[in-house]
């Protein structure tokens, strides 16, 4: 036989011991909850899952910002300051045929160069070689404001006419991006034979100046390598 009384104890401390697990319990889930946000509504959890965040990537800078890391290359940023290339071209030649001051040429460079990621440098060297310096003399004439020569594919061809000197710059800058990528140009395009030559290199880019031999003056041979021996001079300066 049981004792009642016993029974009745050992139920009474078994129900004393559930209700204090119990309580256990819900203490620990409470005190674990405190150090959790408080859940999204429904509504903004399925929109996260329908729109979740997207990682931002870092925008790489422009080619013209970049620093320069090859002396040949047509792409990329000044090496030389505006005021070499001004003081280069006064030296060797004090009063140049060009309609604007020479200072303000040159910043036309820097700034059509930097827009489209072109050595502006260099492509300034390349002007005074076509130009002789902007003494001219030869098929081209001042009034053209046409620096490199374009269109003008013999000694009876002119070759393009630009309105101002900016524009006269823009088509040089934007005819030597033709050459060096097949990115199209940021500014509307001036140049007059940009599409002849993208449509004959297709996916296909000249990197380095001397790639221009033979391509951008016929024969050429040591075309791009007179360019950079003028862009050395400018340096020194």
């Amino acid at each position: 036989m049981h004792d009642q009384q016993v029974e009745t104890k050992v139920e009474m401390q078994k129900n004393g011991a559930r209700g204090a697990s119990r309580t256990r319990v819900l203490e620990t889930r409470d005190q674990a909850s405190k150090g959790r946000p408080a859940p999204l509504p429904l509504s903004e959890r399925v929109q996260a899952i329908l729109h979740p965040p997207v990682e931002k990537k870092p925008v790489p800078a422009p080619e013209s910002s970049r620093p320069v890391m090859d002396k040949d290359s047509i792409l990329g940023g000044p090496m030389a300051t505006e005021e070499q290339c001004v003081k280069y071209l006064l030296r060797t030649n004090p009063n140049p045929n060009i309609s604007v001051s020479p200072r303000e040429l040159v910043s036309y460079y820097y700034s059509e160069g930097r827009r489209e990621g072109v050595r502006p440098d260099v492509a300034f060297a390349q002007a005074l070689k076509e130009t002789g310096f902007f003494r001219y003399g030869g098929t081209v004439t001042p009034d053209q404001n046409n620096y490199c020569g374009l269109g003008t594919t013999s000694a009876y061809v002119k070759g393009a006419y630009f309105p101002s000197a900016e524009i006269g710059v823009r088509a040089h800058i934007q005819h030597l991006l033709a050459y060096a990528s097949t990115r199209r140009p940021a500014a509307a395009i001036v140049d007059p034979r940009y599409q002849l030559v993208r449509s004959a290199y297709g996916a296909n880019t000249l990197g380095r100046w001397e790639d221009l031999n033979g391509r951008w003056a016929v024969p050429g041979h040591s075309y791009g390598q007179s360019i950079l021996s003028m862009f050395n001079a400018i340096l020194r300066q």
